[in-house]
C-alpha cells in the first residue's frame, strides 16, 4: 500500500513538473516578445518608454473594437490592430518625444514625458471601453490538449510559435536589412551615425513602428489566452523590462536567456512556494543581476546619457 500511494505521489510529481515546463515556456513567449519590442526602442533612445505598456494593451483594444464593435473577421481584426498599435508608437514619436528631443531633453523628462501619456491612454481605455474583463475569444473555453500528461491549448501553441517566429525575423531583420544596420549604427554611436549620414529621426520612427507593432502583437496573444482589461499593459511592460536587464541591453540571445530564466524562476516558484511570490521573485531576480552583473547575461557596459 505504501509502495502505491508513493508511485501515485511520483506520477503526480511528474506530472507537475511537466506542466510546469510547458508554463515556462508559455510565459517565456509573453515576455520575449515584450522584452524584444521594448529593448528595440530602449536601445535606440535610451529612456525607459513607460508608454510602450499602453501600445501593449491597444493592440488587444483595438482588436477588440474592430472584432466585437465593427464585427470585422478576427483574422483581419488582428491584421488592422497591430497597423495601429504601429501607427500609435510613431504617434508618439512624431507628436511627443521628436520635439522634446529637438530641445535636448534629458532622459528623466523623456521618462515623465512617456509616463504622462501611458495614464492618459489608459484612462481614455478604460473611459471608452470599461473597466471590465472583455475578450476577443468567440470559440468556447476547452480543456487543453494532453501532451506528455500536461495540458496546453492551441492558443499557448500559438503563443510560443509566433513570439519564437517574430524574434528570428527581428534578428534577421537587423542583420541583414539597410535599415536594421541603421538602427543598429543609431543604437551603438548616434553622433557618429548622423555624422555618416544616417537620418537618425527617421529610423527611431521606424523602431517605434516595429517595437509597437510587436508589442501590439504581444497584447494580442496574451488577450486570446487570459483576455483583457486597461491595465493589463504595465504588468506585462515590468516583465519584459526584467527579462531585458537581466539578459542584456541590445543582445536578443540575451534577452531570450532574460526571459527563459525569468519564466523558469517564477513558475517554479510557484510550484515550490506560493503564486503571491511569482512577482517578487522577477524583482529578486532583478535586484540581484543589478547587484553583481549589471550588464545582463550578454549585455556591454554603456554609459547612458543624462
Amino acid at each position: 500500500m505504501a509502495q502505491y500511494k508513493y508511485g501515485q505521489m511520483l506520477l503526480i510529481a511528474n506530472f507537475m513538473s511537466i506542466q510546469v515546463i510547458f508554463n515556462v515556456f508559455i510565459s517565456f513567449s509573453y515576455y520575449l516578445l515584450i522584452a524584444i519590442s521594448f529593448s528595440l526602442v530602449y536601445s535606440i533612445t535610451r529612456f525607459f518608454h513607460f508608454a510602450h505598456a499602453v501600445v501593449f494593451t491597444g493592440g488587444a483594444y483595438f482588436t477588440f473594437l474592430f472584432k466585437v464593435w465593427l464585427g470585422l473577421p478576427l483574422g483581419l481584426a488582428v491584421v488592422l490592430a497591430i497597423v495601429c498599435s504601429a501607427l500609435l508608437g510613431c504617434l508618439m514619436d512624431v507628436g511627443v518625444y521628436r520635439h522634446l528631443r529637438k530641445k535636448q531633453a534629458s532622459s528623466m523628462i523623456l521618462l515623465l514625458a512617456s509616463l504622462g501619456m501611458y495614464i492618459v491612454l489608459q484612462n481614455l481605455i478604460s473611459m471608452v471601453f470599461g473597466d471590465d474583463t472583455k475578450t476577443i475569444r468567440s470559440w468556447a473555453v476547452k480543456e487543453g490538449l494532453n501532451v506528455f500528461g500536461a495540458r496546453i491549448t492551441p492558443v499557448q501553441i500559438l503563443i510560443i510559435v509566433t513570439s519564437i517566429v517574430l524574434v528570428v525575423l527581428v534578428a534577421l531583420f537587423l542583420k541583414k536589412s539597410k535599415m536594421g544596420k541603421a538602427m543598429r549604427a543609431v543604437a551603438n554611436d548616434p553622433e557618429l551615425a548622423n555624422i555618416s549620414g544616417i537620418n537618425s529621426n527617421r529610423v527611431i520612427l521606424w523602431t517605434f513602428a516595429i517595437g509597437s507593432a510587436l508589442a501590439g502583437i504581444a497584447g494580442i496573444l496574451v488577450s486570446l489566452d487570459v483576455d483583457m482589461t486597461p491595465t493589463m499593459g504595465m504588468n506585462a511592460l515590468m516583465m519584459g523590462v526584467v527579462a531585458m536587464i537581466i539578459g542584456g541591453v541590445g543582445s536578443i540571445p540575451g534577452v531570450a536567456l532574460g526571459a527563459l530564466l525569468l519564466g523558469f524562476a517564477q513558475h517554479f516558484g510557484v510550484w515550490k512556494i506560493s503564486s503571491q511570490w511569482q512577482d517578487a521573485i522577477a524583482f529578486i531576480i532583478l535586484f540581484v543581476f543589478l547587484m553583481f552583473k549589471p550588464e545582463g547575461f550578454l549585455g556591454r557596459k554603456k554609459k547612458l546619457k543624462s
